[in-house]
């Protein structure tokens, strides 16, 4: 009878990377669930002018936009009424509760606290505005 040689196992000197490539992949994984993919800031939007050459819209329709007016002293009107920041939400509150469309314009003087104009953001918001539009000088200046 004939035994056999059990055969010499040789060491390998390769490193296996099929570990490593797995853990590569889990933590980029990982990475990409953690990283937001869009940043999240205040949504804004921006009145559009009219194109040249149309006539203006009928005054029942002008009414229908509401325009916050902040100057320099922090006088605030709504579409050329005074109101007081404590009385704004009622305000906003009394204006939107028939409307569909709940957006506001916030016209902004130049000079102003940003912190004076976001007090007013948060109360419209809180009142039940959905969005906020920002005016801007190019909007405000008068077409030729």
């Amino acid at each position: 009878m004939s035994r056999k040689k059990p055969k010499k196992i040789a060491a390998k000197g390769d490193i296996n990377v099929t570990p490593f490539i797995d853990i590569l992949l889990v933590l980029l994984v990982i990475f990409m669930v953690i990283t937001p993919i869009t940043p999240r800031g205040l949504d804004a939007a921006v009145p559009q002018p009219p194109p040249p050459g149309t006539p203006p819209p009928p005054p029942d329709e002008l009414n229908k936009t509401v325009v916050v007016t902040i100057d320099n002293a922090g006088l605030i009107k709504i579409n050329q009424d005074d109101v007081e920041l404590r009385f704004l939400a009622d305000r906003f509150q009394d204006i939107f509760k028939t409307r569909n469309d709940r957006t506001i314009f916030v016209n902004a003087d130049p000079d102003l606290l940003f912190t004076d104009v976001i007090k007013v953001i948060d109360v419209a918001k809180g009142s039940g505005v959905d969005k906020v539009g920002l005016m801007t000088e190019q909007i405000q200046a008068p077409t030729n």
